[in-house]
């Protein structure tokens, strides 16, 4: 018979997988959301007829790989980063809870929360009640680009997106539907501009950054990074789109960050904070 600590952590990890299962919904196999590109004199004429560049999608089956690589818009999963990057996530809170690493969770760009119902998911079942989730996000979808000072993102079409465009109350909801929301979930409404700069974080264990471009990865970094403990992670969940790419190269350049930049899946990358810079000068001085 197994003793009780055996069981305990038997039933942490069957929590933490099906919470992860639910959340990426792999249990029901939802449908993917696919935008349909209309021809352009197509949509001038909707545009012309309805007032707005009308969004056309289209139902494809649930599609396994598409969903461990988060390669699909689910029609109702909570997440859309797919099982390896939540997977990493999973890995990054349990080391510094493992670790003793200070600091809460922080996730910019949240979308349907699920990544963020995760990280709150993880410190509960794992005694870390001390520590916070703070949940960013205009819950409006992404700015215009602002090209005058943020040129890379000049054709930027991502806040056309209306199927990024969740709610703040629908947020919340979601969190509940888990028994997860409480005091300790703090919700942050608003332009990262003007939100993240005087963000009355302390310290941060966890730095999750999923804003898409170059703007609001570059913003997020000066505001937050210098925050994130040592030791603690940072997690880039767009670094397959060159602006947000360009970003991370530009301040790693400007504040000297030399811990090497860690592959998860071909989308997402992350490092440690004060960890490889003997590794990471041997490969700069190569």
């Amino acid at each position: 018979m197994a003793d009780e600590s055996s069981l305990h952590d038997h039933a942490v990890i069957a929590y933490i997988e099906l919470l992860k299962k639910t959340l990426l919904n792999t249990i029901y196999e939802d449908p993917i959301i696919q935008q349909v590109a209309m021809p352009r004199w197509k949509s001038r004429l909707v545009k012309r007829l309805l007032g707005d560049e009308t969004q056309v999608f289209r139902i494809e089956h649930f599609d396994v790989e598409k969903r461990q690589g988060g390669l699909d818009w689910p029609a109702v999963a909570h997440s859309m980063i797919g099982v390896k990057r939540m997977n990493n996530l999973y890995e990054c809170l349990s080391q510094v809870i493992r670790d003793d690493v200070p600091g809460d969770f922080i996730e910019t760009g949240v979308w349907r929360g699920g990544a963020s119902i995760f990280a709150k998911g993880v410190f509960n079942v794992l005694g870390q009640h001390s520590r916070r989730v703070w949940v960013a996000d205009s819950f409006e979808g992404l700015p215009k680009p602002n090209p005058d000072d943020y040129p890379e993102d000049a054709n930027d079409e991502h806040y056309k997106l209306d199927f990024l465009k969740v709610g703040l109350e629908d947020v919340k909801a979601n969190f509940s539907k888990y028994d997860l929301l409480d005091d300790q979930v703090c919700f942050v409404k608003g332009w990262f501009k003007d939100t993240l700069p005087s963000l009355p974080i302390q310290s941060i264990s966890v730095l999750r950054l999923d804003g898409d471009m170059y703007e609001s990865t570059i913003v997020a970094l000066e505001s937050l990074y210098h925050k994130l403990s040592h030791l603690g992670y940072i997690i880039i969940d767009d670094y397959c789109i060159r602006s947000c790419a360009q970003a991370v190269a530009d301040f790693r350049k400007e504040h000297s960050i030399l811990e090497p930049i860690q592959e998860i899946d071909g989308i997402g990358i992350f490092w440690r904070k004060g960890t490889g810079e003997e590794d990471a000068l041997k490969l700069a001085g190569s």
